[in-house]
């Protein structure tokens, strides 16, 4: 029996009254393949080449056909009363979406779900659509059918959540991304699904930005090495149904001048180069198939809008061949929220004349098509232009195989995506927890510790440790029982036998408790929320669970903080615990992998992706801050941890580091008495460079596996692009280059120079 099966079914179990199951023949219609024939058009023949069928299906279209493939439209619209009411679907509105206006795409944004929120259901809905699509259109094109799938298929309920992007960061492993992307991928291709808005590649510059937690980190060859694993884990999951990734959010998004989500960001040329745009790069480059836009505007220029990112950026220096989206209605807010546009046919216009070939405008199809003919009538937009966008997209459609295969068995969907992946998941969380603090060796528990007591309110939050986008929009809903183990049940199942576990049921109690306490483990975080929601002007601990964690230390007994958020928070009167340990948002299954760590069952090997601040007022913080002539208190990089914090059960050293211009060598060995995983990350310094150069900078990293007294020489290579610069004036007019000279290079406790010509 696989080991996630006793799990699954018990999640089965639990969601057994609401399925509804088909009937032999409903399953039959819903695995009925597009009509192809030998003889017939060349584009229904599918030993053709795609650029033939390709060609063949763009000269039969009619002009309004080609503009419904260039949007997007919620599935919201074609249920219940085709507004936001949810609820089963309604075929007359199918008709407007997918007949009247034959949009190429529908989204289920967060919290867009079928009326009965199972796999089987999921399934059953999005073949539906597609069979709507596919028999009642003239020329049977099939939908792209999206979802916002970023950490697991976490819009089902009952499917496996994994960590958030940051979490799965702090385990500066590619292959756990990329597997847990090939688990999420599996998982959603089982509900008929074939395009992930996922992974993420922004960096996470500003710890007031609400969608912090859905990058991979701070560091661009950290975030973009991760992201491109996850592109790959997406694109090449294995099973008979491919899903098309998304690199989002390009370019720039993450840098909102004020902290606060979608605030338009002002950067320089050089920073935009250097800086924001090479994890995109990387996450492209790895193959993806689709990238969405950036929500914002970049010096003054809505990024839905710009030729430069779009066109010149992305497509001529990138070489990208695939599909571009917008996000949430953005084509609309060129003419409404950023008024650059005069009426909604010129805002049109500006995106797809910037190199944009699909649109998310969620609930305007007839806008849209209206729209987008009125901007060819005012020859605002060539027809060969919309060729080459609708092009890209059916060549996806074809790609993907979904001519051949649109539909999904739906009666497979539960055994599919129930409790799938969870062990998998449970190590995503074990590698993601980063030991910040252990004095006195506080931590493993001691084997003869008899009264442990458990405090704080998200020790049994499932919700929260689940984070925004579950299930809802904002985290999971009220009323919904979301499957998973807490922290409270992870410890009370990792404690030893005779060892009590005492749930703390308020404050005071805790407190009282702790000072008949062997430890007390107090689980602090915040709220799960997402995108504006999400954003804090003051990224710290709430003052009473400060409060408490300061009122616990005055008991005189040991206690550890554990953090379960989506960003570091400034811990104020809670600083100082004898153990610290951040466990992110780990997703359903994290209870238990946070437990392993407190009881020395899995050593803790996250490092920090991002910088830990001590204080309010220090973001944005990021290590990579250039020298100046300042020298007020804490006006450098000075924070409470830096990035790359971390600590382990085991002891590791470095010795005979040697470096060229392709890279280093370097021997690494576990000095302690048991097995641990070593993050080994190279940062690259400069004596002189023509332009300003941080103290120091990633440009390569492995995770390597040493038992207890191995020793190991490994050899890492970095791209050039890694050391390169924008060189030039203030303008950064320059193309980005590595500069020839003298680099030193330090891993660990060690340093080697090499020249670079």
């Amino acid at each position: 029996m696989p080991a996630n099966e006793p799990r699954a079914r018990l999640i089965r179990n639990r969601l057994r009254s609401l399925l509804v199951l088909s009937t032999a023949a409903a399953c039959a219609a819903a695995v009925a393949s597009v009509p192809a024939r030998a003889d017939g058009p060349v584009y229904t023949r599918a030993g053709a080449p795609v650029e033939l069928r390709v060609k063949d299906l763009l000269g039969r279209m009619t002009l309004q056909e080609k503009i419904g493939q260039m949007d997007q439209i919620a599935v919201a619209r074609m249920q219940g009363d085709c507004e936001w009411s949810g609820g089963e679907l309604n075929e007359s509105c199918m008709k407007t979406v997918l007949a009247d206006y034959p949009v190429g795409s529908v989204i289920s944004g967060g919290g867009m779900t079928p009326a009965r929120n199972t796999p089987q259901d999921w399934a059953k809905m999005v073949n539906a659509v597609q069979k709507y699509a596919v028999t009642k259109t003239r020329l049977h094109i099939p939908v792209l059918y999206g979802v916002d799938a970023v950490h697991g298929h976490n819009n089902v309920l009952g499917a496996t959540v994994f960590p958030h992007q940051i979490g799965l960061g702090a385990t500066w492993d590619p292959r756990t991304v990329g597997e847990s992307a090939a688990a999420t991928a599996r998982a959603v291709a089982a509900t008929g699904i074939d395009w992930n808005f996922a992974p993420v590649a922004d960096l996470a510059r500003d710890q007031r930005w609400g969608r912090y937690y859905e990058t991979y980190g701070e560091d661009p060859l950290l975030a973009g090495t991760l992201a491109a694993s996850a592109v790959r884990g997406i694109e090449h999951a294995g099973g008979s149904k491919r899903v098309a990734a998304s690199v989002k959010h390009y370019g720039g998004y993450s840098e909102p001048a004020n902290g606060h989500d979608r605030v338009p960001a002002d950067v320089s040329v050089r920073y935009l180069q250097d800086t924001l745009l090479p994890s995109y790069r990387q996450a492209v480059q790895a193959g993806a198939k689709t990238v969405m836009v950036n929500s914002g505007a970049v010096n003054g220029v809505p990024a839905t809008a710009s030729t430069y990112l779009l066109t010149k950026v992305l497509r001529q220096q990138w070489g990208f061949k695939g599909v571009t989206v917008s996000d949430w209605e953005d084509v609309r807010a060129l003419q409404t929220r950023y008024r650059i546009a005069a009426d909604y046919p010129e805002a049109i216009a500006l995106a797809v004349n910037a190199g944009l070939d699909m649109a998310m405008e969620p609930y305007f199809a007839k806008e849209w098509s209206t729209g987008l003919k009125t901007a060819v009538d005012r020859r605002l937009v060539s027809t060969r232009r919309i060729d080459e966008a609708v092009g890209r997209i059916l060549r996806l459609k074809f790609e993907l195989g979904l001519f051949e295969h649109p539909y999904v068995d739906p009666a497979k969907a539960d055994k599919a995506v129930l409790g799938a992946d969870a062990a998998l998941a449970r190590r995503a969380a074990a590698e993601s927890q980063v030991l910040l603090r252990n004095e006195g060796g506080v931590l493993p528990v001691r084997a003869d510790a008899k009264r442990i007591v458990v405090a704080g309110s998200y020790a049994e939050d499932i919700n929260d440790q689940a984070g925004g986008w579950t299930i809802g929009w904002q985290g999971v809903p009220e009323g919904v029982e979301l499957p998973g183990t807490t922290i409270l049940e992870g410890i009370r199942a990792a404690a030893p036998a005779g060892t009590e576990v005492v749930r703390a049921a308020t404050a005071d109690d805790a407190v009282a408790q702790a000072k008949n306490a062997d430890l007390t483990v107090v689980v602090v975080g915040e709220k799960a929320a997402a995108e504006g929601a999400a954003d804090s002007p003051r990224p710290e601990l709430s003052a009473d669970q400060q409060a408490l964690v300061k009122a616990l230390k005055a008991s005189g007994r040991p206690v550890v903080a554990v953090v379960v958020a989506g960003r570091p928070l400034v811990l104020g009167d809670a600083a100082g615990t004898d153990g610290l340990l951040m466990s992110w948002l780990p997703g359903t299954e994290g209870g238990g992998p946070v437990a392993d760590v407190l009881f020395g069952k899995a050593d803790p090997s996250g490092r920090l992706p991002v910088s830990w601040p001590k204080a309010i007022g220090n973001e944005p913080m990021y290590y990579q801050q250039l020298p100046g002539t300042n020298g007020g208190p804490e006006s450098t990089y000075d924070a409470l941890y830096p990035f790359g914090s971390g600590l382990s059960y085991t002891t590791y050293s470095y010795d005979a580091l040697t470096a060229d211009a392709k890279g280093v060598k370097v021997t690494v060995a576990n000095t302690g008495a048991r097995d641990g995983d070593l993050v080994v990350p190279v940062y690259a310094s400069r004596a002189v460079s023509q332009v300003l150069w941080p103290a120091r900078k990633l440009v390569a990293f492995t995770k390597v596996h040493l038992k207890a007294g191995e020793k190991r020489t490994v050899r890492l290579d970095f791209a050039r692009g890694a050391l390169a610069v924008t060189p030039g004036d203030i303008d950064g007019a320059g193309t980005p280059r590595v500069e020839r000279g003298t680099y030193t290079f330090t891993v660990g406790d060690k340093s080697a120079d090499a020249v670079l010509r």
